[in-house]
């Protein structure tokens, strides 16, 4: 293992991470004494529109997938309309690879609150929930312990620190479906009804929770903002590229000397961050990796160099998603990964829409045969075909995302198939794995 040359290692940029390490990091004694809640002082003195105007010229974009610009959605809620506001924290995470949020909250959950009352000051909304997935016990424990400190001194509550600005979060664990990470699942969920994705129009900006105006966002997306407003608009855009302001934690795992979150600026190359992970693994050549988790197109050796960032990545035909950096070797099987992706997606289906249900449940038979030896070139041309039928055809993102990972890596590794179809690779998958395949 090799240490990362100065100039890479510059590039590790903490700002969200940057108190992690620091001793009790996630009581409100050690946030108070690292610059905790002193944007949420500078922003109370502001007007709420003028709030909301700084986030847009921030350039600070959601943190959850999409990319979509935060002081835009924001903006998207109707003021003087006589109806109560609401903040919905997305905060669950459950992507195969996908794994930010949850250190984030573990370990500073302070930031997270702090940006909640700015958000909830700026969109004039006096109630907020943080919907954490079920299986998130520790970081759920924590999280509450944090909503009582912040209420014991006073930023949580009636007339937060004499702004006149009221308050109350509660942080509702859900039941751990990975469906409820889509947005209007999880207000499906938080109402208490099954985690189903709504028909749209109309949008939560308009019809949130309880039929009122909504903003959801992602941890990342609210955390970062007490540093925005702490540090300023061009501070934040300083430390990213052209259209992807700040800085972003990328969750490398695999086939990597030391896997981990790496925070640093929005742009940085793969390259660059394996050399921060102290290289691959010995006797480990790269093959192909995913930028943003499983729902994101897959990548190979030959994307090393693609900027990091919304548009690089979107340009190199995949998606900067949840950066979940997942990094496979040659000794690693992308038809075999593929399928097993495609097990979670057929098993976190909610079974709403048509597409979904049965493309993700037959698709997993056709791979069952490819991997067992049994398949057949036509097999390949039905994956395709089942792929067009779900992408954009399905009621949720959950049906596009599961595309992706058989459309790259027919696209980029044909031939790893043929060579379970043609018997030139011994099968993974025996006859006992056919059962229901047909």
């Amino acid at each position: 293992m090799t240490s990362p040359r100065p100039e890479v290692l510059a590039k590790l940029t903490p700002v969200l991470t940057k108190r992690w390490l620091s001793p009790d990091a996630w009581r409100i004694d050690t946030y108070e004494q690292l610059d905790g809640y002193v944007a949420l002082r500078k922003a109370l003195k502001s007007d709420p529109d003028d709030l909301i105007a700084f986030m847009k010229d921030s350039g600070h974009r959601g943190r959850g997938g999409a990319g979509f610009p935060v002081g835009m959605k924001w903006a998207f809620i109707p003021q003087n309309d006589g109806k109560p506001h609401y903040l919905v924290v997305n905060a669950d995470e459950g992507e195969p690879g996908t794994c930010k949020d949850l250190p984030l909250m573990m370990n500073d959950p302070h930031a997270l609150i702090e940006g909640m009352i700015i958000a909830t000051y700026a969109i004039r909304a006096k109630r907020a929930f943080i919907y954490i997935r079920g299986e998130a016990i520790h970081a759920a424990r924590r999280l509450r312990s944090a909503v009582e400190e912040a209420y014991a001194k006073g930023y949580l509550g009636k007339n937060i620190l004499g702004s006149g600005h009221d308050l109350d979060i509660v942080v509702h664990s859900g039941a751990g479906a990975y469906i409820c990470g889509e947005e209007t699942a999880l207000l499906d969920s938080l109402e208490g009804y099954r985690g189903q994705p709504r028909l749209r129009p109309p949008f939560p900006a308009t019809h949130g929770v309880y039929g009122a105006p909504t903003v959801i966002n992602n941890v990342g997306s609210i955390a970062s903002v007490p540093h925005i407003v702490l540090n300023g608009a061009d501070w934040w855009k300083s430390l990213g590229s052209e259209n992807s302001a700040g800085t972003m934690i990328y969750s490398l795992s695999g086939r990597v000397q030391n896997p981990g979150q790496y925070e640093c600026g929005m742009g940085i190359t793969l390259r660059e961050l394996i050399e921060l992970a102290g290289g691959m693994l010995p006797g480990h050549n790269l093959k192909f990796w995913t930028p943003g988790g499983s729902s994101t197109p897959m990548l190979t050796a030959e994307h090393l160099d693609v900027p990091l960032d919304f548009d690089g990545v979107a340009k190199a035909g995949s998606m900067l998603g949840t950066t979940a950096t997942m990094i496979f070797s040659d000794r690693d099987c992308p038809v075999y990964a593929t399928y097993r992706w495609l097990q979670f997606y057929t098993h976190e289906s909610c079974g709403k829409c048509t597409p979904c249900r049965e493309g993700n449940y037959w698709m997993v038979r056709t791979y069952r045969r490819i991997l067992s030896g049994k398949g057949t070139p036509a097999d390949l041309d039905t994956l395709l075909d089942t792929c067009d039928n779900l992408l954009g055809r399905s009621f949720c993102g959950l049906g596009d995302g599961a595309t992706s990972s058989v459309t790259s890596s027919l696209q980029y590794f044909k031939q790893d198939y043929l060579d379970y179809i043609e018997g030139h690779r011994r099968p993974l998958l025996n006859e006992a794995d056919l059962v229901g395949a047909h």
